[in-house]
């Protein structure tokens, strides 16, 4: 799996480019989110080129974050394509028909990739596994979708508003690129003018009869009404996906600039409902594809975390039994390896040398198993536990256990410092030896290594996963073809989308002011800090 390290979307191997920023995208193991949440920050390289201890992942690192596996595997195939408008600056993709779409014929698929970043166009016609696959997921969400309306899914009025809201979108959207195209670039309806949106709202003074200024004060209170049930159910299903936070309220510059968004998507959808035969078939026919296809993505999506996120949930007795079960998977020679360099170390061996000799922490193994300064909160809470629980100069008696294996812990010495942030904090100097019990998914070679739990976890959550999947399509049929024709890219698409690239990567690989030390690096032994998000 890879990841746009820019908007942090996720795609498919063979996608090289994301089509949301153009930016090169990254290997990642997103087997599971937990996992990743817990040691992206801990295995980045240091100043030294090493990698900072998995002892360092936070004490919140196991909770979730994030939409479901599920969810996730459902909006793939839409992403992959390059999909949906998204205009709101809530960052929701938005939008009347809520029919089943059961049959995708390979000119469809053709028409839907029309218009795809070229690299992503130039990789699928690379790879017959890859249509294979894209259409295998259309397929699937599609079948999630009509067995969310089965059971009454679409029946929910802000469900229903929703699915009103992308047809809206999407028909504006088409309308802005067809009627536009050429002009030069300009953002998402950039070429309505103010004068037009005030038009919309009954703002501009225009001479007008009894008539007409009466039906123009009909229309300005249907837009209002329109806007505030836009508004409303972008907001609730927002805050009950957890995007928005519950108590927020928003400010007036917001709603300014909502409403401001709304009145350009009606605009251009009225005019685009009026000229629908000189748009002509082909425009048409894209349009209901995709309106139908986004509204299946929306329905598929918030099913998925709302219904079949507790179907496919794995929990700790799973994976115990799951390990129980395969003995191959207990590391029960690496723990008797830890049990006898700890005898050797309580024995009075130097344990500085022992940690160089067989520690399996790149983050401190060349330091003895030494860090330095550890603000309390840093690692792991078992480990953390077990170190504070010394006397200076003592070797914890036993072995500690944490996911990523087994620690023999010597703490050095309690003192006082600062955290991160700059404030007063207890710290101590503790060395460790660790004795890891990782190990890399066989699935999925670029992955990086993991606990044997959480290796389990997600393919136990797999498999599961693919049970539930497999029943719906089997109880929802639907066609999609997999043997359609790949637009093909021009040398002069690959030259452009390959310039973008490089600025995409020189603009990335210049670090945020403030962030070097002295010699350009991250003070050595710490997880570098993440740069801050740039202001959109």
């Amino acid at each position: 799996m890879k990841k746009c390290p820019k908007c942090r979307t996720e795609y498919s191997d063979s996608i090289e480019i994301c089509p949301n920023d153009d930016t090169q995208l990254e290997f990642v193991d997103t087997q599971t989110d937990d996992f990743t949440a817990s040691t992206e920050d801990n295995y980045s390289t240091g100043a030294a080129g090493t990698k900072a201890s998995p002892a360092l992942a936070p004490p919140a690192a196991s909770q979730s974050r994030g939409m479901s596996g599920l969810a996730k595997g459902l909006i793939v195939a839409l992403v992959v394509l390059g999909l949906g408008a998204g205009l709101v600056y809530w960052k929701t993709k938005i939008g009347r028909h809520s029919e089943n779409l059961n049959r995708v014929t390979a000119e469809e698929m053709q028409i839907l990739l029309k218009d795809a970043n070229p690299m992503q166009l130039k990789a699928l016609a690379e790879s017959p596994e890859q249509k294979k696959k894209i259409a295998e997921n259309i397929k699937q969400l599609l079948a999630v979708a009509s067995q969310a309306r089965k059971e009454g899914f679409t029946d929910d009025p802000n469900v229903r508003q929703e699915l009103e809201n992308i047809r809206s979108v999407i028909t504006a959207t088409l309308y802005d690129k067809k009627i536009n195209e050429g002009k030069g670039e300009m953002p998402p309806f950039g070429f309505i003018s103010e004068d037009r949106v005030k038009e919309f709202w009954g703002e501009k003074e225009v001479e007008q009869n009894f008539i007409s200024r009466l039906f123009g004060k009909g229309d300005k209170r249907s837009h209002e009404i329109e806007f505030q049930k836009f508004l409303d159910s972008k907001i609730a299903i927002a805050k009950e996906s957890g995007r928005f936070p519950k108590d927020k309220e928003l400010t007036e510059e917001e709603i300014k600039q909502a409403k401001d968004d709304f009145a350009k998507i009606k605009i251009y959808e009225e005019e685009a409902k009026e000229k629908s035969k000189e748009l002509g078939g082909e425009f048409n026919r894209e349009l209901e594809l995709q309106i139908k296809l986004q509204q299946a993505q929306f329905i598929a999506g918030n099913y998925a975390q709302k219904v079949l996120a507790e179907k496919v949930k794995v929990n700790d007795e799973d994976v115990k039994k799951h390990i129980a079960e395969h003995p191959e998977l207990d590391p029960k020679e690496k723990k008797a390896q830890a049990e006898q360099i700890l005898s050797r170390a309580k024995a009075g061996e130097d344990f500085a040398k022992l940690a160089g000799e067989f520690s399996q922490d790149p983050g401190s193994k060349n330091e003895g198993g030494l860090y330095k300064d550890v603000p309390k909160g840093r690692m792991m809470p078992e480990f953390e536990q077990a170190a504070l629980g010394l006397e200076p100069g003592k070797i914890a008696e036993d072995l500690v256990e944490t996911s990523y294996g087994y620690h023999i812990i010597k703490l050095e010495k309690k003192g006082e410092g600062k955290d991160q942030a700059g404030q007063p904090a207890e710290t101590y100097d503790v060395r460790h030896i660790l004795i890891t019990t990782t190990v890399k998914d066989p699935n999925n070679p670029m992955a990086r290594e993991m606990p044997v739990s959480e290796m389990v976890k997600a393919q136990l959550e797999e498999e599961k996963q693919k049970q539930v999947l497999d029943e719906i399509v089997a109880n929802n049929p639907v066609e999609v073809a997999e043997d359609f024709t790949v637009p093909e890219v021009s040398e002069e698409q690959m030259q452009k989308m390959m310039q973008q690239q490089m600025m995409q990567q020189q603009q990335m690989q210049t670090p945020p002011q403030g962030m070097e030390t002295e010699t350009g690096d991250a003070p050595k032994g710490t997880t570098p800090p993440k740069p801050a998000p740039k202001k959109k």
